[in-house]
């Protein structure tokens, strides 16, 4: 009985933070949903769908900006590698929050990352999901949906719970291919 007293008051406060952002997580998703069906000038889906290997749920959507046949023949990083990329971050508003273009050392910590460690050093989960498609020399536009981002946590005063991320970004280098 008191187990379900709980469950019944727990459920009537809600979560905090879910409810505190749920207007911000609705306007995130259907920015989302709506760049899944976007279609470029001759009617084609402008992104392709692309899925984690370990997870058929988690998806990010990636437009490439170059011809990949130009960039299919060089290096593609693994799960595990090093690489050196620019990067421009958005909200889904067009919002900055981050950028690597301003810096002209070549593979400085601003840009450079281990994809599958996201602990210091590494990246969220939709750049390990997109980044292993691409080639060096690739440009791309990568839409990640908020679970393959920052989730229900908040980064900092603009980056917060629930927020779908959009990345302008170039693979220069992979470092240390091996």
């Amino acid at each position: 009985m008191l187990v379900a007293t709980a469950m019944g008051v727990t459920s009537c406060l809600g979560n905090g933070v879910e409810d505190e952002y749920k207007d911000w997580r609705e306007k995130n998703q259907n920015w989302f949903n709506e760049q899944q069906i976007k279609l470029d000038d001759k009617g084609k889906l402008y992104y392709t769908v692309v899925t984690a290997p370990w997870d058929p749920n988690a998806k990010v959507l990636v437009h490439w900006f170059n011809d990949r046949e130009l960039t299919k023949d060089n290096l593609a990083p693994l799960y595990s590698s090093t690489v050196d990329v620019k990067y421009k971050g958005c909200l889904y508003n067009n919002t900055p929050f981050d950028s690597s273009f301003l810096s002209t050392t070549p593979a400085d910590s601003i840009s450079r990352f281990t994809i599958g460690n996201t602990s210091k050093g590494g990246v969220i989960e939709g750049w390990g999901i997109a980044l292993p498609q691409m080639h060096v020399g690739d440009s791309c536009r990568i839409v990640i949906n908020y679970p393959q981002g920052y989730g229900a946590y908040s980064i900092n005063e603009l980056i917060k719970p629930y927020s779908a991320l959009q990345f302008d970004v170039k693979l220069v280098d992979i470092y240390k291919y091996e």
